[in-house]
């Protein structure tokens, strides 16, 4: 059984704009996650994610640099209780 997580991210700086949600979205079905990410009114981008630990860490590690176009300047990261109730990552309007 592997060890699945659930990490809520915000992240802030130059992300929306920027192809930062469809790169998410992409890097994040790459490595098997679920979840969903979406761009909040004050520019900053959120994210759910659930998966294997490695696997988030990985997607986290991503999110601090972004797409090449992006400027990440803060990542905030708040483990949750999981809860598998996604079936896919995808972009939330």
């Amino acid at each position: 059984m592997e060890d699945r997580v659930r990490a809520h991210l915000r992240i802030y700086g130059r992300v929306q704009g920027v192809f930062f949600r469809s790169s998410m979205r992409r890097r994040a079905t790459e490595l098997g996650l679920t979840g969903w990410v979406r761009n909040l009114p004050d520019g900053s981008v959120e994210a759910v994610v659930e998966g294997p630990k490695d696997r988030v860490d990985e997607l986290i590690r991503w999110a601090h640099r972004g797409p090449p176009l992006a400027r990440v300047d803060r990542v905030e990261v708040r483990w949750e209780r999981v809860t598998r109730e996604f079936e896919d990552f995808s972009i939330v309007y």
